[in-house]
């Protein structure tokens, strides 16, 4: 970042400014803006022994900066203020749904899905446009609006692609809380949607934080389908299914193979009974609308995809980045917990039928959770 030195007193200045960007922020398709100082020496401790524990699993990246992450100015130098943005992402509903906006239509909804073996069930997020391309080109239009208005000035975006606290940031500016379940609540928005950050040289006024109202409930915790969430506030991504099927490269532990059930991308069941989600809000851009296959397809249809299908279906989407290896090897675990939940012969025999298929010829990476699959037959 260079730093721009302005004498006091020029252009726009404090809530003016802050008013200015909110304003273009909402024709940019963002539902809130909020600042907060750099000042995140009070959470160090706690990143600190969550990375002692070990709670990152594999993702290096997570402690590869060190304190960087909850220091801005070191990620960033120059960085004053950080402006926390938030973008609501529950898609608009399908035209199957008669054009209700009615949020708990969407929760029964994705509950019926993760109760039918047969379905393919995608996290949310990731139905649409990669969301780090849309709040990123974004963002960088919200820092040329500002530089029209201020002159140049050193600024970097951020979209969950670098060492930076974004809950943290949302938190202490006012976009919302942080749940037990680790992730940034709100009172009119749930938590479903995402957070994005310019680190800037500006000192904006910062905005007040909001008190935390999760109170005694403890649904996200009872609801976990592998107890990842160890204590409020407390994630060992090495149990989430979010992780095992999306960061974790190798096999997936077959300690928590069966709690995946037919979730093949993700897991929102911590969200699905979070009661604040009551108030989720619908995206404004159609980039988070569902893509075809993306919900309510099942597992044979997807299973039946070949890996140009696949990379053509999943262009400028989030699950590309998983690969084609481990997209085959979320959907065998997938079939063997249909396989073992099938009640008709028919049915059993077309699941079995297609995982025979490819075991033949398989690597030794995919084959053996073809072989797992095929064993919860006779389970």
């Amino acid at each position: 970042m260079n730093v721009v030195h302005r004498p006091e007193g020029e252009g726009l200045q404090g809530q003016d400014l802050l008013a200015r960007v909110r304003q273009e922020a909402r024709t940019l398709g963002f539902s809130q803006i909020g600042v907060s100082g750099i000042d995140l020496s009070t959470a160090e401790p706690g990143l600190r022994a969550w990375l002692a524990a070990g709670f990152h699993g594999s993702m290096g990246y997570m402690a590869a900066h060190g304190m960087k992450r909850a220091r801005p100015a070191e990620l960033v130098p120059g960085t004053v203020s950080v402006i926390s943005a938030r973008m609501d992402y529950l898609p608009r509903p399908p035209p199957d749904a008669g054009g209700s906006a009615d949020p708990q239509d969407w929760v029964a909804r994705e509950k019926a899905r993760l109760a039918d073996p047969d379905q393919a069930v995608i996290s949310v997020y990731a139905r649409g446009r990669d969301y780090h391309k849309v709040l990123r080109q974004r963002l960088q239009k919200l820092a040329q609006a500002l530089n029209g208005w201020l002159g140049p000035f050193g600024h970097r975006a951020f979209t969950d692609s670098a060492p930076v606290l974004e809950v943290e940031l949302a938190a202490r500016s006012g976009v919302g809380w942080r749940g037990k379940h680790t992730l940034a609540l709100h009172r009119e928005a749930g938590s479903m949607f995402f957070l994005g950050e310019l680190f800037v040289d500006l000192a904006l006024p910062p905005t007040p934080a909001v008190s935390a109202h999760c109170g005694q409930c403890s649904a996200c915790l009872d609801v976990c389908p592998t107890q990842a969430i160890v204590a409020p506030y407390r994630l060992d991504a090495r149990r989430c299914l979010s992780y095992l099927s999306i960061e974790h490269e190798g096999p997936i532990p077959q300690e928590f193979r069966r709690a995946m059930g037919n979730r093949i991308y993700g897991c929102d069941d911590c969200q699905l009974v979070c009661p604040w989600n009551k108030f989720a809000q619908r995206a404004v851009l159609p980039d988070f609308d569902e893509r075809e296959g993306m919900s309510g397809a099942t597992l044979l249809t997807l299973w039946a995809w070949d890996e140009a299908t696949w990379l053509r279906r999943t262009e400028g989407s989030a699950i590309r980045r998983i690969g084609w290896r481990r997209w085959r090897r979320n959907l065998a675990v997938a079939l063997g917990n249909a396989l073992r939940q099938a009640r008709e012969p028919g049915p059993a025999a077309d699941l079995r039928a297609a995982l025979e298929a490819e075991r033949v010829g398989a690597d030794d990476f995919l084959g053996e959770h073809l072989d797992w699959a095929l064993a919860q037959e006779a389970s």
